[in-house]
């Protein structure tokens, strides 16, 4: 009479993951936001995205031709990523313009709040280590705080339109000038562990829109 044993597991490498392409260059991309996110891009090597995938050094360099290529692949993704965050909370018809960046910012400190303020922005963090950047990276940068730049400032028009804040003032000079003082304060944040920076700085910037 033969008896039905479940064969015990077996020691050693853990089965290998069968995924397709797109699935594994996606899954790369992903561990590379997070890992970056929080030690930035000179301070990470690629073995330590593929040990947290699972995917052999090899086969790295059939998705990606060096790791400046994953680098900035990486950063493409962050943007489009916080171009679709900007556009749910600055675009909400139904909320006052000023109250949708409120709402953007404490979106944002719950973020860090929840990753104990050890990840900030990627941009941000990169824009720390320009020295050691190709200039590949300076360009993408430079091109999504514009595009960041460009949903604050419709934004603020929208506010003027409705005469919530003061026509005075350069709607495009007072976006660029939000996102350079809220890296700031991203930045301080992830040293001090608190939002605290986060709401003052968004305190200041609303109070800088009624002069």
């Amino acid at each position: 009479m033969q008896t039905n044993q479940q064969n015990p597991p077996r020691r050693g490498r853990p089965p290998k993951v069968v995924r397709s392409n797109a699935d594994t260059r996606a899954l790369l991309i992903s561990t590379g936001l997070e890992t970056l996110t929080e030690f930035g891009f000179s301070a990470t090597g690629i073995d330590t995205i593929l040990k947290k995938v699972g995917v052999p050094k090899g086969s790295f360099y059939h998705y990606f031709k060096s790791k400046d290529d994953f680098g900035l692949a990486v950063v493409d993704a962050y943007n489009d990523y916080f171009i679709a965050k900007l556009t749910r909370y600055l675009s909400q018809p139904d909320v006052p313009h000023l109250e949708r960046l409120i709402n953007f910012t404490q979106s944002a400190a719950q973020g860090m709040q929840k990753y104990d303020f050890n990840r900030g922005c990627l941009v941000g963090n990169l824009n720390q280590e320009l020295n050691h950047l190709p200039d590949d990276f300076k360009l993408r940068l430079v091109q999504s705080y514009q595009q960041w730049e460009f949903h604050v400032q419709q934004c603020i028009e929208g506010a003027q339109q409705q005469n919530l804040v003061s026509q005075e003032i350069d709607a495009a000079q007072m976006s660029e000038f939000f996102w350079i003082g809220w890296e700031g304060a991203v930045m301080r944040a992830k040293l001090n562990k608190s939002s605290q920076p986060l709401m003052l700085y968004t305190e200041m910037f609303l109070r800088a829109l009624f002069r």
